[in-house]
């Protein structure tokens, strides 16, 4: 079953994740991959103007850079001591150094992207979210801004400091704007029966419903590299909890090293690309 974007939602709100092991090289500290991440803003860019009146919500993750520094002070579990506060501030520092890279590249295509650092007003509660910076966003796409997120450190009631990742501030942000399509647009061309880059016979998973995971779930593989916000199968556990939440909403995962895939999923909503996720019938 496809979902085609009609002309009457022509001005819905999309969420896009560029995940870090797409823009990093998530194997090597803090390597960047300047050339994807000027070809995606170019793709953006192509996909505004074709759809003049789509409200976009950019997100990425913090590949190499943030998730190194996270995972020597484990951060995303607490911070409690002078020195994993130090940890906290070097984590927060890395995130950020990525996200002026990204947003870097999109102003040189002309769009009109803004940074909002989301740990400036997140608040978490034993590592879930109870505020964020919905209100920012939300004033931005008012003003025909694209705002540019990412996965951050937060305070926290109980663990004074952990790691909010791209997909729970999306998740967080989606009970406030209500977006039609949430895409993860990473280094695989979806989910698959088994790991792609392990296995040459695995199969690409058309699509998933909650009550399909069961039979697939012993397949997914973790993401390569260091993630301490959880591999594919954290990602696929949470993107069939959001469209549960959030009615109506629709999550592909895809494949961004392709080039022209991004746009099209962006412009094209029967495009045959990638994973969808969704509630079901």
């Amino acid at each position: 079953m496809t979902h085609t974007i009609s002309a009457s939602s022509s001005s819905a709100t999309i969420f896009l994740k560029l995940g870090g092991s797409l823009i990093t090289d998530k194997r090597r500290v803090e390597t960047p991959r300047p050339e994807v991440i000027a070809r995606l803003a170019a793709e953006i860019v192509t996909a505004r103007e074709a759809r003049p009146n789509l409200r976009l919500v950019i997100g990425h993750g913090s590949g190499s850079f943030g998730h190194v520094a996270g995972s020597r002070y484990g951060t995303r579990q607490g911070v409690h001591t002078a020195e994993e506060w130090r940890g906290f501030a070097i984590t927060a520092d890395a995130a950020a150094r990525l996200n002026r890279i990204v947003v870097a590249a999109l102003l040189q295509t002309g769009a009109p992207v803004w940074s909002i650092q989301p740990g400036a007003t997140l608040r978490c509660r034993d590592g879930v979210i109870v505020d964020g910076p919905h209100a920012a966003v939300a004033a931005a796409l008012e003003r025909g801004l694209t705002p540019v997120v990412f996965g951050d450190v937060a305070l926290d009631s109980v663990r004074g400091g952990t790691i909010v990742s791209t997909e729970e501030i999306f998740d967080w942000l989606a009970a406030h704007l209500h977006p039609s399509r949430l895409i993860l647009a990473g280094e695989v061309d979806g989910v698959f029966s088994a790991d792609p880059q392990l296995d040459p016979d695995a199969e690409r998973i058309i699509e998933i419903t909650p009550a399909g995971l069961d039979a697939i779930e012993a397949g997914l593989a973790d993401s390569h590299g260091v993630d301490v916000t959880g591999g594919m199968t954290a990602k696929v556990r949470q993107a069939l909890a959001m469209v549960q939440r959030h009615p109506g909403l629709d999550v592909i995962i895809c494949n961004g090293l392709i080039p022209g895939n991004l746009r099209r999923v962006l412009t094209a909503g029967d495009a045959k690309i990638g994973t969808r996720l969704w509630a079901g019938a």
